[in-house]
């Protein structure tokens, strides 16, 4: 006889099995009919993908109208014009930089405030997630208010340079500055989603052996949360290719063309073609999200790691001594990044013109009156903003787990597709997206005679089609990490993917060292 231990409670264990080790065709027993949940799920995939693609479908008919002229087609003469391929090296270019200082940012960020002990974490990342909830077109604005010679805010310290002096910011280094900044915190997002999967038991037993922090984090933690890295610097580098404001706003000042403000040149142009050449153009952008797509795949196909079940606790590094110094190395980070380009736009705000500083005399809340006060506009649309918003992001919440659940589970060519059509209405611009939305929903719909144009349902509609993949990702970067024996082992009991996942749930909910949790 020999013992085990089950809670600190010594328990025999016979040498000798009690049952067959090779049972014969007569013992085994039958096993329960396969579950079929993951049917119904598959179509529902299928219509969130069909949605999402419908408008990419739309820009694809336009731009291949007119194909027949041959050299005189729309996308004949946008695949011809030297300033299409300058274009698209400038978006790769800011997007490749853009994603790398994201991936540095927000990686930081996510290590440091979900695998130490630092006080008030909610705060942190809060304080973190804003950048993403502020619109480029005011982060570029903001940060265009912080530097340069007519900067409120350095005329107000007596720092501003002297007048005629360039805007930094209008440059390719200007525009990587500001898209990894507004596109760190999906980085964060993903790569946080994976973390507080990490089993606690797996970095303790590292210690244990030996290990130093610095190889548990580079052996175990990094391989670990690979999922979450590259699904957040697949979504960094897609949304860089499709912003918009930053480049605008940056770039064209100084003639820096990427692809879509070549875009928003051409519908800006209101010239003939310019519906076929503008889609041509977001025909490009979409190849080159969807080669960000299979790099990342590629990628995530490489992490083969997997955790059976989680434990009741992430792991969690204790900072001791250098807490305080990583405090204040996050809020020195979020100051540069977040708080001093708020405190510059709040201070332009404050002022009756352009280049005055900011004083007691010089301050005032007409601005602030007119807007708030005089314009009813204001207030509609912050509550068409908010029910927009709330409304998208509640059915996005309710489809990611089914969705991201079937597309872990059941890999396969039309998955792989699926991933490929989610994330290219995320690539496109918003004026681009917004102008196939209109072109596909101006007529009613079929069967029901409905029409959306002029609705705020077609602003819905374009949400959800937009933002699908957003919701998506964090949640399967989780779930790759995920060994599904449990499930398995769930099903082979006789729970449905439905009663399994709720008891695995309550098990994990429940404190440790009180007696055996069985997940089946």
């Amino acid at each position: 006889m020999t013992f085990i231990a089950l809670h600190d409670k010594p328990v025999p264990l016979a040498l000798e099995p009690a049952w067959p080790l090779a049972p014969t065709p007569a013992s085994t027993p039958a096993l329960p009919p396969p579950d079929r949940a993951w049917r119904p799920l598959m179509l529902l995939l299928a219509g969130v993908t069909l949605l999402s693609l419908l408008p990419s479908l739309r820009l694809l008919w336009e731009a291949l109208a007119g194909i027949g002229l041959g050299a005189a087609s729309p996308l004949a003469r946008v695949l011809a014009d030297p300033a299409t391929w300058q274009a698209a090296v400038h978006t790769l270019a800011v997007g490749a930089g853009g994603t790398v200082l994201a991936v540095a940012l927000g990686a930081f960020f996510a290590l440091a405030v979900t695998l130490t002990d630092l006080p008030r974490r909610g705060l942190w990342v809060f304080a973190f997630m804003l950048p993403l909830m502020i619109p480029p077109q005011v982060t570029a604005l903001a940060w265009l208010q912080l530097a340069g010679p007519s900067s409120t805010l350095l005329l107000s310290l007596g720092l501003a340079p002297a007048l005629g002096s360039p805007q930094p910011l209008y440059s390719p280094g200007g525009i990587v500055l500001l898209l990894g900044v507004q596109h760190a915190p999906l980085v964060f997002l993903a790569m946080r989603a994976s973390l507080l999967a990490l089993p606690a038991d797996l970095c303790e037993a590292a210690r244990l052996a030996g290990a130093t922090p610095v190889r548990v984090l580079r052996d175990v933690v990094l391989p670990l949360a690979r999922p979450g890295l590259v699904a957040g610097a697949a979504m960094a580098f897609v949304s860089a290719l499709g912003n918009f404001g930053i480049p605008a706003m940056l770039g064209i000042p100084v003639g820096y063309y990427t692809l879509p403000t070549l875009i928003y040149q051409k519908l800006a142009s209101f010239g003939p073609g310019m519906l076929g050449q503008m889609a041509a153009l977001s025909l490009l952008v979409g190849v080159l999200a969807a080669a960000g797509v299979a790099l990342q795949a590629r990628l995530q196909a490489r992490a083969a790691y997997r955790l059976i079940g989680l434990p009741g606790r992430p792991a969690v590094l204790a900072l001791g001594r250098w807490r305080g110094p990583l405090q204040a190395v996050l809020a020195l980070l979020l100051a540069f990044v977040l708080v001093a380009p708020l405190m510059a736009l709040v201070a332009s705000s404050l002022v009756p013109a352009m280049g005055v500083p900011l004083s007691a005399q010089s301050a005032t809340l007409h601005a602030y009156a007119e807007m708030l006060g005089r314009q009813g506009v204001t207030w509609r649309a912050a509550g068409n903003s908010l029910l927009l918003a709330g409304g998208a992001a509640g059915v996005l919440m309710l489809l990611a787990l089914p969705l991201a659940w079937v597309m872990a589970r059941r890999p396969g060519r039309w998955v792989q597709a699926a991933n490929v059509s989610l994330e290219i209405p995320y690539a496109l611009p918003g004026t681009v997206l917004a102008v196939a939305c209109i072109l596909l929903l101006a007529r009613p719909l079929p069967l029901l005679q409905i029409s959306l144009y002029g609705t705020l349902a077609i602003i819905f509609v374009a949400y959800l089609a937009r933002f699908a993949v957003v919701a998506l990702k964090p949640v399967q970067a989780g779930l790759r990490q995920l060994d599904p024996a449990l499930e398995e082992a769930a099903q082979l009991a006789g729970a449905s993917s439905g009663s399994s996942t709720s008891r695995r749930r309550r098990c994990w909910r429940r404190p440790p060292l009180q007696g055996p949790c069985w997940c089946f």
